[in-house]
């Protein structure tokens, strides 16, 4: 029997995905549950496993987008297992994908091979000459590879103006973006086309977090399994903040301003197909040991790659964190339909001026970057002053006073 294998739906408003790469061959023996090719969606990069086992035979190439429910490989049940065969072809290491040979692109003044002169040899065809116009090129400088040496129109676009004399390689790689990469970029133009975004920026001293974290870290870790980190005590200062400036929390949607009354917060994480933003649901109704513990959660499910579109659909607020990579300020892009999104950065000592002495204390630059069409001034800047309270004083805006009970300890 012929099992015909469909592209599934990788969750709703998906019409389409593209086929990132086959981790089989043609003719290779799968087994059930065995994955044979990741997909790309305009939402995450996903594993398609084998529904049953057999002999496939593959019905769509590398880079093929395909729609939701057609067929993209056929699978021989009724096939035995060839004796010393392997299921899937091994998997390209970091390092190999790295070293594969580079594509190169001819230089207008690239040596080519040597081809015996005549009366066309240098001379371009109308179409060309019209490219390497347009490049600023002269025509004897390119090397034809056409009949008897004649210039043609795919020499006049694989040209490249000469640079002056080079030393090293200059080599060029061309490479297709993923679906979800394109789609990204889409909605990032969109974002500067489509909103009012304006950025507002403070200064966080972070001592009192330090302090707690120094008293309370291990401990922490030891009873929960999790670190305290950063990133709880920033999550309950925007839930905090978010209750009282619930505009924040909203989204446009036609002529309407959506309110919502929850706060699902997306936090950005690096993963291995990139940018992913997964959702911490219900977020107010967390403690730290809650936060923390999703955090690591999706933290880990982004970083294998086993991310669901569910767990990055429907945040209603971001908090990005570009102080891992050492940046120390910036201005976030909004992650529509949302409003608004805080930036996190790194934390240097710097000179701050407590109780009229000049201290050096951990600070820390936060951005918020809002849709100035549903959010106005003094909601925005009240955000941030919010957030940045309920961090300098965490015991009292976000410990009831009593931190051991808000650490479970």
């Amino acid at each position: 029997m012929i099992l015909e294998m469909k592209v599934p739906s990788p969750g709703e408003s998906i019409t389409e995905v593209e086929i990132a790469s086959w981790l089989v061959e043609d003719g290779d023996y799968v087994t059930k549950d065995q994955p044979i090719a990741e997909v790309d969606s305009d939402k995450a990069t996903l594993e398609l496993p084998a529904e049953e086992s057999g002999i496939i035979t593959l019905k769509a190439e590398e880079g093929d987008a395909v729609e939701v429910g057609a067929v993209v490989c056929l699978i021989d049940v009724d096939a035995a297992k060839p004796a010393g065969t392997t299921t899937a072809k091994p998997a390209k290491t970091e390092v190999e994908a790295e070293v594969e040979t580079p594509k190169t692109t001819p230089s207008a003044d690239a040596p080519q091979k040597n081809t015996p002169d005549t009366y066309a040899s240098g001379s371009a065809s109308p179409a060309a000459q019209k490219i390497l116009d347009e490049k600023g090129i002269d025509a004897a400088h390119v090397s034809g590879s056409g009949k008897d040496g004649r210039i043609t129109k795919e020499d006049a676009l694989n040209a490249q103006p000469a640079m002056g004399t080079t030393k090293g390689s200059r080599a060029t790689e061309r490479k297709k973006m993923s679906m979800l990469r394109r789609k990204v970029a889409q909605r990032l133009v969109a974002v500067k086309n489509e909103t009012a975004m304006l950025t507002t920026f403070n200064e966080v001293n972070m001592q009192p977090i330090f302090d707690l974290r120094k008293q309370y870290k291990e401990n922490f870790k030891t009873r929960h399994g999790v670190g305290l980190g950063f990133m709880s005590f920033f999550t309950l200062a925007v839930t905090r903040a978010l209750e009282l400036y619930p505009d924040v929390n909203s989204m446009l949607e036609g002529d309407y301003q959506i309110k919502n009354e929850f706060a699902d917060i997306s936090i950005a994480v690096s993963g291995p197909k990139g940018l992913m933003v997964p959702v911490i649901r219900n977020a107010e109704t967390l403690s730290f040991r809650g936060v923390e513990s999703e955090v690591k959660r999706l933290a880990l499910r982004a970083r294998d790659g086993q991310i669901t579109v569910d767990e990055m659909t429907g945040g209603t607020f971001t908090i990005t964190n570009g102080g891992v990579f050492g940046s120390m300020l910036s201005t976030p892009i909004i992650n529509p339909p949302q409003a608004a999104i805080l930036g996190m950065h790194n934390i240097v000592e710097r000179p701050m001026a407590v109780n009229g002495q000049v201290v050096i204390q951990p600070v820390m630059y936060i951005a918020l970057s809002y849709d100035h069409r549903i959010i106005d001034g003094r909601e925005s800047v009240g955000f941030l002053v919010a957030v940045k309270e309920a961090l300098e004083n965490p015991i009292e805006l976000l410990m009831n006073n009593n931190p051991k009970k808000a650490l479970e300890l």
